[in-house]
């Protein structure tokens, strides 16, 4: 069975002897250790050993030695899968691996028998730090094992009001959406929402506080007419839209409150011979890759900021994360493409 051991690799050893000097000198050299003085030619016979070997320095080690591994972890329930989960990822991957630190990825699907598992695992690792990422802005129970650890909520809020989080600004997105539309010349807006306001969902009150805000500062009131609660899927933006563009007094204009909803809008101007935008138009949230800029015309929508979002829990992480409750939050950039344009008749 000795041919089933698995290649454990050249050692410390082998690099101390084909570069002619001792262990202790692998070990300085490599690990850049304060006060320790060798010649430019003996850094670099250790150094070419190491390539020319293919050394790898024992990670495990290095927690023993300093106490934290060069690593942050990740967690999040469906993140992995969800049309965003790149990005999200790619922000954080590419802070921490800017600090010289790897993200250590975990999707546990909502499971949390597998969620403290994870966490178990990373801790034992003595990650630096751990972000908590979820698929979609809510407020949350993080668990109990990040409370010994620096770590940040993504996309989502700590119930209880402890970690530090990072979340789109879902007012200011519902804001920029309306006052486009209101900019445009429109004034009769309509509004296709996710959820209803009971819910709490953070997307759904926010950007109907947005787009109320909006309103105002344009010298009008939400028009409960011109209102519909949804629950964010294209088959309630068609079922609104319909009712929307078949009232007597239809909207110029829709605001849907994810891309999803505003593909179901689609389908409705089309059924209803309505052009958009020169019938109707049209604004989404989200920028979703996969949907906005195929829809034909393409989609002006919102675009959720995940690669900045990742990159900034990444690092709040680096600043020692302390747990403080703090909500950032950030801006949803505008993307203009071609389903916006001034209203037949001015009012």
């Amino acid at each position: 069975m000795a041919g089933l051991r698995p290649n454990a690799g050249p050692t410390m050893h082998d690099v101390a002897a084909a570069a002619g000097v001792s262990q202790a000198t692998v070990s300085l050299v490599l690990n850049s250790a304060p006060g320790s003085r060798f010649s430019d030619d003996t850094r670099q016979r250790v150094h070419d050993a190491v390539d020319k070997l293919g050394y790898r320095t024992n990670a495990h080690a290095k927690v023993l030695r300093e106490g934290v591994a060069g690593m942050i972890g990740f967690i999040g329930d469906s993140v992995a899968t969800s049309p965003f989960a790149g990005a999200i990822i790619e922000g954080a991957q590419e802070r921490a691996w800017e600090e010289g630190l790897l993200l250590l990825t975990v999707n546990t699907g909502g499971d949390k028998a597998l969620e403290a598992a994870s966490l178990d695992t990373m801790l034992s690792y003595r990650v630096a730090g751990v972000v908590y990422a979820a698929m979609y802005h809510r407020r949350l129970d993080v668990p109990q094992a990040l409370a010994g650890v620096p770590a940040v909520v993504l996309n989502s809020q700590d119930r209880a009001g402890k970690l530090p989080s990072v979340v789109p600004d879902e007012v200011q997105g519902g804001y920029a959406a309306t006052r486009h539309l209101l900019e445009a010349g429109h004034t009769r807006i309509g509004l296709i929402n996710i959820e209803s306001l009971d819910s709490e969902l953070p997307a759904a009150v926010g950007r109907y506080a947005g787009y109320e805000q909006a309103l105002a500062e344009f010298g009008t009131e939400v028009n409960p007419s011109l209102v519909r609660f949804g629950q964010g899927g294209e088959i309630h933006g068609y079922q609104h839209a319909m009712e929307l563009l078949t009232s007597p007094h239809p909207p110029t204009a829709i605001f849907c409150v994810n891309d999803r909803t505003a593909w179901g809008a689609y389908q409705a101007a089309s059924e209803l011979r309505l052009s958009i935008p020169n019938d109707v138009s049209i604004v989404g949230f989200d920028n979703q890759s996969t949907l906005a800029p195929h829809l034909r015309p393409g989609l002006t929508t919102l675009e959720l900021p995940f690669v900045a979002m990742g990159r900034r829990a990444v690092d709040i992480l680096l600043q020692g994360a302390e747990p403080d409750g703090r909500v950032e939050l950030m801006d949803c950039p505008l993307v203009e493409r071609k389903s916006v344009t001034h209203p037949k008749e001015m009012p």
